[in-house]
């Protein structure tokens, strides 16, 4: 085994590390965010709350499955949602798992599951809200970049 071999393992198994320890810190974001009622759930909704007050995103998380890999529609809003985020210096993560990130920010009133195929967490201007899973999540995202690597794919951990 030659040293570049030894060293791309190595580099494959931090990067595995940082995408699990990413996966933590997202998780425990949402559930820190759902009790500050921080979050806004839907393409539809964070479009209007990017639109009115873009200050107040903090960080956003776009998830998609299988399922919806060809919807060409939610393709095209991730595109625009992604655009918006780079030029507001919002991070942005994609989490190839719907279902768990659905029942991480629960129902809606009639008891259905949310939207959340894009998910802001917003922190109010005038007093933004420090928590230490959002500032975990942004060195990730700072990192990825480093690495050309601009909209980072995520895992939550398994329940």
């Amino acid at each position: 085994m030659t040293l570049e071999e030894i060293r791309g393992q190595e580099s494959t198994m931090e990067h595995a590390d940082r995408v699990q320890s990413a996966g933590a810190a997202l998780e425990e974001l949402l559930v820190a965010a759902k009790k500050q009622d921080y979050l806004t759930v839907g393409v539809y909704e964070s479009a209007k709350v990017m639109n009115v007050d873009p200050d107040s995103v903090a960080f956003c998380i776009l998830a998609t499955d299988e399922e919806y890999e060809c919807d060409i529609a939610l393709q095209i809003h991730f595109t625009l949602i992604q655009a918006f985020c780079f030029d507001n210096d919002i991070n942005v993560v994609r989490v190839n798992d719907i279902d768990s990130l659905a029942d991480l920010v629960g129902a809606d009133d009639t008891g259905e599951p949310k939207d959340a195929h894009c998910i802001l967490v917003t922190s109010p201007s005038a007093n933004p809200w420090k928590d230490p899973a959002l500032d975990k999540l942004s060195l990730f995202c700072e990192e990825s970049r480093s690495v050309c690597d601009w909209v980072p794919t995520i895992s939550l951990p398994e329940r």
